[in-house]
C-alpha cells in the first residue's frame, strides 16, 4: 500500500503512470486522459502530492548532451559503524553535488554512490577530497560506467500495483 495508508484506485494509478513519462502534460490533458473533469483530477493530484507519493516534477537531462562525462559507481566502506558515523557520512555527502545518488546497503559494504564528473581525474579529486575531509570513508571501490544499458526513472507501476 502507498504512503500514509492512502488507498489508490485505478484513476490514481493511471495519473501516476502518465506523469512519470509525461511530466509536462497539462492538467486539462491529464484529466481528459484519465476520464475526469479538471477539478476532480486536480484534487487527486494534490492528494497524491500531499501524501508524498509525488515527490517532484523534474526534467531529465541527457548526459550525452554535455560531452564525455564520467559516470562512476562507488562502493563505500566506513571506518566505524556507530550511528553517529553513518550520520556524519550521510550529512557530508549532501555537500557534493557530483553525488547523484547515495544508497545505504546491507552486506559487506555500507553505501553505493552514483557520481557524475567531467572526467576520471575530476572523479579522483572528489574522492581525494572526501578522504581528506575525515567523514569516515575507510575504503572505496570504483566502477567506471562504459555504457548505459538500462537507465529508467519511471517505476513499473503495473508490476507494483497491489490489489
Amino acid at each position: 500500500m502507498p504512503a500514509a495508508g492512502l488507498k489508490l484506485d485505478d484513476r490514481d494509478w493511471a495519473i501516476l503512470k502518465i506523469l512519470q513519462t509525461e511530466g509536462r502534460i497539462t492538467k486539462a490533458a491529464l484529466a481528459q486522459r484519465v476520464n475526469l473533469s479538471p477539478t476532480p483530477c486536480w484534487e487527486r493530484l494534490k492528494r497524491l502530492e500531499e501524501a508524498g507519493i509525488i515527490e517532484a516534477y523534474e526534467t531529465r537531462l541527457s548526459l550525452k548532451a554535455f560531452g564525455a562525462l564520467a559516470v562512476v559507481f562507488v562502493e563505500v566502506e566506513l571506518d566505524s559503524h556507530r550511528s553517529e558515523d553513518f550520520e556524519r557520512f550521510e550529512t557530508a555527502v549532501q555537500d557534493y553535488p557530483e553525488i547523484l545518488e547515495c544508497w545505504a546497503v546491507g552486506g559487506g559494504l555500507d553505501y553505493i554512490l552514483k557520481i557524475v564528473a567531467k572526467d576520471v581525474d575530476h572523479y579522483q579529486r572528489l574522492i581525494d577530497h572526501m578522504l581528506e575531509a575525515d567523514i569516515g570513508l575507510r575504503r572505496y571501490f570504483t566502477y567506471v560506467v562504459t555504457k548505459p544499458v538500462v537507465n529508467r526513472s519511471a517505476l513499473p507501476l503495473e508490476k507494483l500495483q497491489l490489489d
